[in-house]
């Protein structure tokens, strides 16, 4: 399964934030199950806002691949 916030972090790297994001996501990592459970607390409040981006920031929150691939774009950490 493709991650799918695969563009989200390449354009992150591509605007030159990969690092600030990186030191940010690896210092929120053990607060990651709480902002899985938030993001599904709020999903009826930030649907209407966000759209089909909700689905991607849940399940990036969610599944461990998809939230070390925003990590590092291309694998390397």
């Amino acid at each position: 399964m493709r991650p799918p916030d695969r563009s989200l972090a390449t354009e992150l790297d591509d605007r030159g934030l990969a690092a600030p994001v990186d030191l940010l996501l690896g210092a929120h990592r053990p607060l990651r199950p709480l902002l899985a459970d938030l993001a599904t607390f709020l999903a009826p409040l930030t649907g209407p806002l966000l759209g089909d981006r909700v689905r991607h920031i849940r399940a990036a929150l969610d599944d461990d691949v998809a939230y070390d691939a925003l990590l590092r774009p291309d694998g390397e950490r």
